[in-house]
């Protein structure tokens, strides 16, 4: 959920579609909270940072950097994945399976660091640019979605490339573990609160390679991420997708485009913490050009509108990585009918 234009992406369809929907380890320290108590996260906190990290160039939202604990008694969810059938889907030479040993992550978050780091702006410590590999405490309580390409040249440890990948939070895993990691840039408790009957799938890491983003890996990654959720029986699904460039004035017209014409219904909105809130009603409603709004849309939210996902109310300035981020969020009802008969209700489209 960047890179080349999602083929099939036409403006007017995006906007007539966004104005339609927008009508316990006790005793162990969490994720999130070891997240926030991190001297280097405290460091890029817009109030300290003293410059911004230029415009990441990912085509798939960046999260923030963390170091791995150490010693800390987090349960790792790849010992209960199944070994049998973690294939997901194939088009072509391409399979899109969930990563099912420690080895699997490492190679996703080797190419989450060449893509955020060594190809985008990304702001690395010496731990990371050592291990050459993006982690952080999350990536041990998460399901990592991989796609890997079967056609191309091994790599040097004899496997074939991952070229894909995301990073999938259950709702039950992360409240076990204290929560998402969207909610230290938007408040999402009263979202969830209201929602209290739906399980929520949180989106994030996610990055391709540019030779393969295009519409085959795009759709694959979409298949995959949908057979999860089919699997898990979730209903909702939210995450964080980012602008390049942390000047909310030059973002000023995609910004108020999104909160004009594709903001959360009331039952459905979150905002970003006060603390860390940027406003994106920039520009009147009638004064925007939609068409050349589009355009200054990332493929990756273009691909949620068309699908039918609403944004969070206010932006969040990411220092690190050089971003504005928006905040998802799509429930499964609204999905638009027609991805659903593509990819089959029951996600068989491009079952293996």
């Amino acid at each position: 959920m960047d890179g080349n234009e999602q083929a099939g992406i036409k403006p007017d369809v995006i906007l007539k579609s966004v104005q339609r929907q927008s009508s316990e380890r006790v005793g162990a320290r969490s994720p999130l909270e070891a997240f926030r108590s991190n001297a280097l996260v405290q460091m890029f906190r817009s109030e300290n940072a003293k410059s911004a990290a230029s415009a990441a160039a990912t085509w798939l939202m960046p999260n923030l950097l963390h170091p791995s604990l150490r010693g800390e008694a987090i349960p790792n969810v790849l010992e209960g994945l199944q070994p049998a059938s973690p294939t997901l889907g194939r088009i072509g030479s391409l399979e899109v399976r969930l990563a099912r040993t420690k080895g699997d992550v490492k190679r996703a978050q080797k190419l989450r660091y060449k893509v955020f780091y060594k190809d985008g702006s990304a702001i690395a410590d010496a731990a990371t640019m050592l291990a050459q590999r993006d982690k952080d405490a999350f990536d041990k309580i998460c399901d990592h979605l991989l796609v890997i390409d079967h056609a191309a040249k091994p790599t040097m440890s004899g496997k074939q490339p991952v070229v894909g990948t995301y990073r999938l939070l259950r709702q039950d895993v992360a409240e076990k573990h204290g929560g998402f990691y969207t909610g230290d840039e938007f408040d999402i408790s009263g979202l969830m609160a209201r929602q209290s009957n739906l399980k929520f799938l949180e989106l994030g890491r996610s990055c391709v390679l540019p030779p393969y983003r295009t519409k085959r890996t795009v759709e694959l990654l979409w298949h995959g991420v949908w057979s999860y959720v089919r699997r898990h029986n979730l209903d909702v699904m939210i995450g964080c997708a980012s602008f390049e460039g942390t000047d909310p004035d030059r973002l000023a017209l995609p910004l108020s485009f999104l909160h004009h014409f594709a903001s959360a219904p009331e039952g459905w909105r979150a905002g970003a913490h006060p603390s860390r809130r940027v406003e994106m009603n920039r520009i009147a409603k009638d004064s925007i050009d939609t068409k050349a709004a589009l355009r200054m849309l990332p493929p990756l939210i273009k691909g949620y509108l068309r699908v039918g996902a609403f944004v969070g109310d206010g932006a969040v300035i990411d220092h690190q990585f050089g971003t504005t981020d928006v905040l998802i969020v799509m429930p499964v009802s609204a999905i638009s009918g027609r991805y659903l008969d593509h990819f089959g209700a029951d996600a068989t489209r491009h079952a293996a």
